[in-house]
């Protein structure tokens, strides 16, 4: 799935693949010799190569264990503080959309840090490290402040209980599935529109079966990952285009000249 940025030919939003050779290439890789001796060379190749991703996946782990060092009341109050609830978003909504981001509840988060190490250093290797930590954070900062307007909404016509306004709210779930739908437009053809659709739909399912107010936030940062996919991906077409068109006018003009 990913590309170095050795073989890279355009922008990441442009340089895509065939899910068919990426198979390939992995099916060839495995069945080579001596293929378990390369595996942790691979790995940590994988992740000198998305630093960030590594970092945020080691930090969800320091937050994890300064919880497990306090007792409830205090993990509950760090949580409540961090919360991107409709209270503290409207009281100090630049501190709360960082530090949610940087918690997690319940026990140790493996399958977030392991989505972590594996999805996102793909995706960050796939977009360079700043676009990667843009379209997170677009993701995160989107889906909350989408999240909290149709919190604020509901409240207002007593569709939900006020009490809402003052839930616990904290993860990396919706830059993480910013970036999921995102990833998509590293492929060609139907693959592309197979995954987002998916994505999309996974989180509009999840939406209609037990809807929260964290499932409709979902849906939000599955959209606004394909919005920004299909807008970089078309943006950067037409560049391309443009500069090819002028590349062929400069030549043309340059044979005309010696002529």
């Amino acid at each position: 799935m990913d590309t170095s940025a050795a073989r890279r030919t355009g922008p990441p939003w442009t340089d895509t693949v065939e899910l068919r050779t990426v198979l390939r290439a992995a099916s060839v890789s495995v069945r080579a010799p001596h293929a378990v001796r390369r595996v942790l060379p691979a790995l940590r190749a994988h992740l000198a190569a998305a630093p960030a991703s590594t970092a945020y996946a080691f930090t969800l782990f320091v937050t994890w264990w300064t919880l497990r060092g306090v007792g409830e009341t205090v993990e509950r109050r760090l949580i409540l503080s961090a919360s991107t609830n409709l209270y503290n978003m409207r009281h100090n909504p630049v501190q709360v959309l960082v530090a949610s981001a940087f918690w997690t509840e319940g026990g140790f988060p493996w399958l977030t840090i392991a989505g972590f190490l594996l999805v996102m250093a793909a995706a960050e290797r796939w977009l360079g490290t700043a676009r990667w930590i843009a379209l997170f954070a677009t993701g995160h900062i989107g889906a909350t402040l989408l999240t909290v307007t149709g919190i604020d909404h509901a409240i207002d016509r007593g569709l939900i209980p006020g009490r809402v306004a003052m839930a616990a709210d904290v993860g990396t779930s919706y830059g993480f599935t910013a970036v999921l739908a995102a990833m998509a437009f590293r492929f060609r053809g139907a693959v592309r529109w197979t995954w987002a659709c998916v994505v999309v739909t996974a989180a509009a399912a999840a939406l209609w079966v037990g809807p929260t107010f964290t499932d409709y936030g979902h849906l939000c940062a599955a959209v606004i990952g394909v919005v920004v996919g299909v807008v970089a991906s078309t943006l950067w077409r037409r560049v391309e285009r443009v500069r090819a068109r002028n590349t062929t006018g400069d030549t043309g003009i340059s044979t005309e000249a010696g002529s």
